[in-house]
């Protein structure tokens, strides 16, 4: 969905995701580093042997400041 943007267009899909996302979910499906790190949740396939798929969450976390308090 995001793969045709430009660095300027993906800033702008970003924020406005980011202006939504206190009344709904997205699933973006993306390769976009950028994209990628607005995130508060990335999923994934993987395969450890041949022929059993398995689904990976990650939960991202912001970095947090010098006095330990979150970001966010």
């Amino acid at each position: 969905m995001d793969a045709p943007l430009d660095e300027s267009n993906i800033g702008r899909f970003i924020r406005l995701l980011q202006g939504f996302k206190s009344r709904t979910q997205f699933v973006v499906i993306t390769h976009n580093p950028r994209a990628i790190e607005a995130a508060d949740w990335i999923y994934g396939m993987t395969m450890e042997e041949p022929g059993v798929s398995s689904i990976v969450g990650v939960r991202l976390e912001k970095p947090r400041s010098a006095t330990g308090a979150a970001t966010r």
